[in-house]
């Protein structure tokens, strides 16, 4: 019974080898080293080609190489004896905090603007907000971004919090649902999208939503690219009722080079680098998954397909 790493067009020796160290008995394979397609029974995979879980009969868990499963969630070629999970890595929650956190200081103390400002050669002092001056509102508050929440109240942040459910305890002023993602976004002056994606969640991001923050308020998308309508940020950029965008995520990755955000001038572009999995720190957990899985028991961080997340 062997594992399968599925990962086109990058790199995958790093998480065999991180496996093999963690338990050398177990055999991990890439989809390209596999003869024996039956002996399959969990499968790792990221940005899948279509139709490739379909080749193997026995597979009962496909693990997702990020802490997001909406990729496999919407693949209909997952048996259906197959169970979803994702990686939890208490690393990637602090990772996120501190991409948040340095977007946001970023933003209070005009620092990208500065940059541009050393490249024109012009001496031109900005008044800066404090921390106490700004509401910041975390779009999804589960696991991920509840920590980041969290970890701004500490600093002394006005945190507002929203998600779908509201049931998670904590600090920050909590909203949930429908019902309250409006006054959520009308108390809110930099919007961190940390939502999973899911079909309700799709276009949240969008010109009806946006247009109730407050005028001159910024976005963060650290979720993912199909939660953001391109051209409605554009649009709410160019009118001024949005004062910029930091992007980490976007809907084809690598972003295409005629893509208008490049040569935006309200928009921070970063290559979806706000958390990156360390193979080493999550090898254990899948290790130990791959090991119930192959006893018959249910795997840890099922992701459910209904809920998407």
């Amino acid at each position: 019974m062997s594992i399968v790493v599925i990962c086109p067009g990058r790199k995958v020796d790093y998480w065999i080898d991180a496996l093999k160290e963690t338990d050398p008995e177990v055999e991990v394979l890439t989809h390209e080293q596999v003869r024996e397609n039956g002996s399959v029974i969990y499968a790792l995979a990221w940005d899948q080609p279509p139709g490739i879980f379909s080749r193997y009969p026995n597979l009962r868990c496909v693990s997702s190489l990020g802490a997001g499963a909406d990729h496999l969630v919407r693949d209909p070629d997952i048996p259906d004896q197959a169970d979803i999970v994702r990686i939890i890595d208490p690393r990637l929650s602090d990772d996120l905090f501190e991409f948040s956190l340095a977007v946001v200081m970023n933003r209070l103390r005009s620092l990208t603007r500065y940059k541009v400002k050393q490249l024109e050669k012009k001496w031109e002092k900005k008044l800066y907000n404090r921390i106490e001056d700004l509401s910041i509102g975390i779009m999804g508050t589960g696991v991920i971004g509840g920590h980041v929440a969290e970890k701004l109240c500490s600093l002394g942040f006005s945190v507002n919090g929203w998600s779908r459910s509201g049931d998670r305890p904590g600090s920050y002023c909590k909203y949930a649902g429908k019902e309250e993602m409006e006054a959520f976004l009308e108390n809110t002056d930099i919007l961190i999208c940390i939502l999973p994606l899911t079909d309700s969640t799709k276009g949240i991001l969008n010109k009806e939503n946006l247009m109730k923050l407050p005028e001159k308020s910024y976005l963060v998308n650290l979720g993912r690219g199909g939660h953001l309508v391109d051209n409605d940020l554009i649009e709410l950029l160019d009118s001024g009722h949005l004062s910029g965008a930091s992007l980490d995520v976007f809907h084809f990755e690598p972003l295409p080079e005629d893509h208008p955000f490049w040569e935006h001038p309200g928009i921070d572009i970063t290559p979806h680098v706000a958390s990156i999995t360390d193979p080493s720190k999550v090898a254990p957990q899948i290790i130990e998954n791959y090991h119930r899985v192959k006893k018959g028991i249910r795997p840890k961080n099922t992701v459910s397909k209904e809920k998407g997340y």
